[in-house]
């Protein structure tokens, strides 16, 4: 059932290999598995090892770097938390202090208003008594 939907299909992209030198790819009957040749004459695989173990290299070091600067950006991330958290607990004593003092100076101020109506009925009984 699976041989049959996958006829005629370069065998799972096989066809991409066939165009190197030194691969050929040998259909097998009733399979879904590629059988490669390889011949050792017309192609150089120490090469193409060698360039992949390069590549194998230079791909650790990049994940290294990585890695690396992943570890300096989370160090920085929790600077920045310990930052915002001691800004935050700052503006809160602040937030508070402030809140202290509007509710003094609004006392305060209370009682200039009372003491100003005050001043202001006894000129009125004043003014009233002596225009008689």
């Amino acid at each position: 059932m699976a041989s049959s939907s996958h006829k005629g299909s370069n065998y799972y992209g096989a066809a991409s290999y066939r165009s190197r030198e030194g691969l050929s790819t040998r259909p097998v009957t009733n399979s879904d598995e590629i059988q490669l040749r390889i011949d050792p004459v017309h192609a150089d695989l120490d090469d193409q090892i060698g360039g992949l173990y390069k590549q194998v290299r230079q791909l650790k070091n990049v994940a290294t770097e990585i890695e690396l600067e992943a570890k300096n950006q989370n160090e920085f991330i929790n600077q920045l938390q310990m930052t915002l958290i001691k800004a935050q607990a700052g503006v809160k004593n602040n937030m508070r202090k402030l809140n202290k003092n509007i509710i003094l100076s609004g006392a305060n101020h209370v009682l200039h208003v009372v003491l100003f109506a005050l001043f202001c009925v006894f000129l009125v009984y004043m003014w009233s008594k002596f225009s008689r």
